[in-house]
Formats: C-alpha cells, structure tokens, sequence
C-alpha cells in the first residue's frame, strides 16, 4: 500500500501557517480553547443559516492562513503569497484559530441540521487538531521535512488555471519570500530527528532541481519580456542558494548527528500517539483498540491464505512435500509466483496501459458512477516529491475540480539490480494490479472525483484521510467479490497478501512508535509474518520513522467502511443495492467513516 499522498500534502499544509515556528512564540499547552457564554436558542432554520455563513468566513480565513494549501484545492486568490514560517507568524495564526474554536463551539450540534452537524464535527476537528500540532506534537521544532516549498510552485507550473506566462509571474512574486521562509526554518528545528532530517535534505534537493530545471526552462520558453526574464533569472538564483543553504545546514545537522548518536527520538510515544490518532483518524476506536482488532484481523487471513495455499500447492509443487508450518508453505508458494512479473523499464508504462481495463470493468459492472470527463494522468513522481511513497495521487481540489488528477509512480531508477528485482517480485503481475484498484479505479481517483462534488465544502476541503485510504483499500475486495480476475485464486491469494500489508501497516506502527521495537523485529515481524519482500518491507520501517498515525488510516477506514456495509445489508435485506451504497457513501466527500455512518442511519431510518 502505498502513501496516498493527498494525505500527506493536507497534514502538511494544515500546520504549514501554523506550525512552523521558534520555541519564543510557543503557547502553554492545551488543546481545548475556552468555551464561550451560551448563545440564545434560535429557530433551526436561523441556526443553520448563521452555521452556514460562519463555516463560510471560517473557510476564508483559513485560505488567507495557508495559502498553498488552498492552490492545492484549486483555490488561487492567494497564489502569489509565500507565508514565512517564523514565530510571529505562528503567534498569530494560533490566536486566529482559537478564536475560530471558541466561536464555533457556540453553536449547538443538536440544533443544526445533519449535514451542518457534520460539518461542525469536522470544522472542531480541524481547528483542535492544528492546536495539537502546534502546542504539544511540536513538529516545527524536529521535523525538518515540513519546510519544502517546492509541492506549492509544482502546482501552479503545471495546472493550466490560467496562462502560463501569468502563472510564471505569480511564480516570481510567490519565490520572493522564499530566502526568509528557509532562514525561519532554520530558527524554528531545535531538536531535529535524523530520519526527517535526511529525508528534507533529499526532497530538498529536488525542490532545487524544480527551480533550477523545469521553472527555468518554462521561463525561456515563455513570453516574458528580456527584463522580466532577467529578474527571473536572479530570482531562481536567490531561492537555490537559499535551498542549498538549507541542505548544507542539514547535512551538518546530520553529520553531527551521527557523529555524537545524539537527536530526538522519532518515536512520539503513547500519550501523543492516542491523541494524534484521535485527531487524524477520527474512528469509533482508540488506537490500542485498533491495534488488537488489527492482530486479530492477521491471525484470520493468515487462515484464509493457508486454505488458497492447500489449493495451489499440486498445481506448482505436484512432486515436493508441503511444509506443516502453513506460514512457511504459504510463503514459498507466493516466492514461487512473485516472479511473474513487468521488466524494469517497463513498471511505468504497465501502470498506464491497465488503467483502461480497470474502468472498463466497473462501467460494465455498473460498480460506483464514473465521470470520463475528469481526466487521470499517469506520470512519473516529480523529484521533490520522491522519497516517501512509490505511487500516489495529486487530485484537484473542489474548487478547479476539472483540473488533471495525477498518478505519481516512481521508476525504479535508483535501484541497483538486486533491489529491482525485490521491489518487482512485490509488485508482481497479480499484486500490480491490486495496487491500480487502490490508486486509481476504483480507489483514489474515483473517491476524489466524487469528493469534489460533494455539496458542503467543509467535507471536500477537509478529506479524513483514514476515509480515503479506506476506500481505496475497500475496492480491492470488493472488486474480487465482484467477479475482477475471474476469482483467479492465485489473485486471491496475493490480494490477501497485499491486505496483510494494511494490517501490518497498524500493528507496525503501534509497536514502532509506542511499544518502541527496533528495525530488525519490524522487518522480521513484516517478511515473516506479511510476506513482504525485504525492499517493501525496509521502505515501511523508513515510512514509520518519518510519520506517525497515518499508517493506520489504510485498516481503520477499509474496516470500518466494510462493517458499515455489511451493517446495512443485514438492516436492508432485498433493497440493499450495492451500487447505491457506493454512491451514497461517496457524496458525503471525504468525510471521517463515523460521520458517514451516523448520516446514512440516520436517512435509513428517517425512510
């Protein structure tokens, strides 16, 4: 399962404005703001009109706040502003959101309807979640990876919102701060790890490669006047120096760091851990819960495997002995067939040839509604993008909802042959196809297509990321329930290998980040236990080093959205329809699962 990276861009961006500042302007710590007087009970009608303006000017004002975070949603009024990460900044934008937090719970949930109701739920969410990161996970001070400015330019580049020459010039006037904006971030990382730090010297590097390479060459190629060219030229200049300032400062941090063994711990530990996963993943359970329901989810398919795993075995093995320990048996069987697999320099292009065949499938079996007018772009992951996840999607947010979405797959050119080879026998014939359903048809891309459509702006804008990853994960069941493959059970058997990844996903992270297990029992617990190839399995020790939580989005979403539909077909009997229930699920946009589930109960129940 690869990172979905719309999740990583919307954490980041939530706390870009707010959470890059220096230990002068860090508040006391407390997460809840005051809760103001009573206001009079109005008329429900009233109500919902006063929710309606204030989530209005509350969406206005955050824009202002995080203005790259708003281009990414297809909102450009803001386009040309670069905020400086410094702790003024921070001061001030923490003040604006705790009185957005004070007002907001003036209203009462109960006297709105459910659709503002919701909203409500989410808007508290949001605005409790960026108070979190700024006084208690404190991830401006050790994460050096969160000052990139490059994803925000990508965009503008590469999005045809306007013309390209005036896009460039909004590029020059948004690259002005960027000198400040690095000297900040210096000043805010006190305490940095050496996994993040790492990991913003290699992104680093590509955000120079952005400016220096692909800006530059739009701006000789463009209309620009000489002198326009030339300011730019000095420009681009100004802003690499500034970002090879920044990698050199880092790579001194790194050095020291090595050096003397010395750095934050990357682990959060417990107390933060539950709370970050109470705030990010918004699910029914605490993330102990999560962990023990994910153990017990292992231990099922594992069964499940051992039984496909009896089946195979004369087909391949006809002449050798099947192993007693099944998890061994199992293991050879999917060794055996990893090795049907694309060619290297074909990994891209296999990709994009099978995005057809995927969207020929649900049309036909009239699965989910599709919009053929939304294009997706299968392309390979810019470099200031690479490091993190080997496919991802960029999806247009609900206010340029017409623009590209992008498939970002990454070829395997910094592979050597052996780690090639480990990394395609993962993404084997059967597996590969696993993956499209989970990040194109009918996963990611299908999912945000509908979120933009979505009528509350408050549900598109601020997507729960444990509902997104969960629907990408849910399709690829229900995709081989419903006949994808012709219940080949060879397909079976890698798609229960590839859900171990999701379950592994949980308990890895938990026992990581909380319990504090070292690299070597995750990897043994990933290889042996999920069958994972040792390449896979490395790229998600490093993923549990740099990120925390979101790793449990893929299980905690994929199960609770497959409970709530089987919740509902026991409810409905004969009038369940499943493709009904995709669409249904789907118009709420990206809204947390629970949420989804109260509203959909609630319309069941109200007819």
């Amino acid at each position: 399962m690869k990172k979905h990276l719309l999740a990583l861009t919307i954490a980041t961006a939530l706390t870009s404005g707010l959470s890059a500042c220096g230990e002068s302007g860090t508040p006391q710590q407390n997460t809840q703001a005051e809760k103001p007087a009573p206001v009079p009970k109005l008329e429900q009608a009233d109500v919902n009109q006063q929710f309606a303006v204030f989530s209005e000017n509350l969406i206005n004002e955050f824009w202002k706040l995080n203005p790259g975070y708003a281009v990414y949603v297809g909102y450009y009024k803001y386009d040309d502003q670069l905020p400086i990460p410094d702790a003024e900044s921070m001061a001030h934008d923490l003040a604006i959101v705790k009185e957005k937090l004070a007002a907001l719970q003036g209203f009462d949930p109960k006297q709105l309807d459910a659709g503002n109701a919701s909203d409500y739920y989410i808007l508290k969410n949001q605005l409790e979640s960026q108070v979190f990161a700024v006084e208690q996970l404190k991830s401006y001070q050790w994460n050096p990876a969160n000052y990139n400015v490059a994803g925000v330019f990508g965009v503008i580049l590469n999005t045809d919102y306007k013309a390209k020459d005036e896009r460039l010039r909004t590029i020059y006037r948004r690259m002005e701060n960027i000198p400040a904006y690095y000297e900040a971030a210096k000043a805010n990382i006190t305490t940095p790890t050496l996994p993040h730090t790492e990991l913003a010297i290699q992104q680093n590097q590509g955000a120079m490669g952005l400016f220096s390479g692909a800006i530059a060459q739009a701006v000789a190629d463009s209309a620009l006047s000489d002198q326009e060219k030339s300011d730019f030229t000095s420009r681009i200049e100004e802003s690499t120096t500034a970002i090879e300032g920044y990698i050199n400062w880092l790579t001194e941090k790194a050095a020291e760091l090595k050096e003397n063994n010395s750095g934050k711990d990357f682990r959060i530990g417990a107390e933060l851990y539950e709370q970050k996963f109470a705030l990010d993943i918004y699910s029914s359970l605490t993330a102990k819960q999560l962990f023990d329901k994910a153990v017990s989810e292992k231990q099922r398919v594992h069964g499940e495997m051992a039984k496909i795993t009896k089946q195979l075995w004369p087909t391949y093995f006809a002449d050798t002995k099947m192993p007693e320990d099944m998890l061994l048996a199992t293991k050879q069987l999917i060794d055996h067939l990893s090795v049907k697999h694309v060619k290297r320099d074909e990994f891209v292009d296999a990709i994009r040839a099978q995005i057809p065949e995927l969207e020929k499938f649900v049309i036909d079996n009239n699965l989910v509604a599709m919009d053929k007018d939304k294009p997706l772009v299968v392309r390979e992951t810019p470099e200031y993008q690479r490091g993190f996840a080997g496919a991802s999607i960029n999806a247009p947010g609900p206010y340029d909802a017409e623009a590209n979405t992008y498939y970002n797959v990454t070829p395997l050119d910094n592979f050597n042959d052996e780690q090639a080879e480990s990394y395609l026998r993962e993404y084997n014939h059967w597996i590969l196809q696993i993956l499209n359903i989970h990040e194109a048809v009918p996963g990611h891309y299908t999912q945000l297509v509908h979120s933009n459509k979505s009528k509350s702006l408050v549900k598109s804008i601020f997507g729960n990321g444990a509902m997104v990853e969960g629907w990408a994960v849910y399709t690829e069941r229900m995709m081989l329930e419903q006949g994808y493959g012709d219940n080949e059970p060879e397909l079976w058997l890698m798609y229960y290998k590839w859900n171990l990844r999701v379950i592994m996903n949980s308990i890895i992270d938990y026992a990581i980040q909380v319990n504090g297990i070292g690299e070597q029992e995750a990897l043994a617990m990933m290889m042996n236990e999920a069958f994972q190839e040792e390449a896979e399995a490395r790229g998600k020790w490093r993923r549990a080093t740099l990120s925390q939580v979101q790793l449990t989005s893929y299980f905690t979403g994929y199960s609770e959205i497959y409970d709530l539909r089987e919740e509902l077909k026991e409810k409905m009997g004969d009038d369940f329809n499943l493709t009904d229930f995709h669409n249904k699920f789907l118009s709420y946009g990206s809204s947390p699962v629970p949420i989804i589930r109260e509203m959909m109960l609630a319309e069941l129940n109200a007819g």
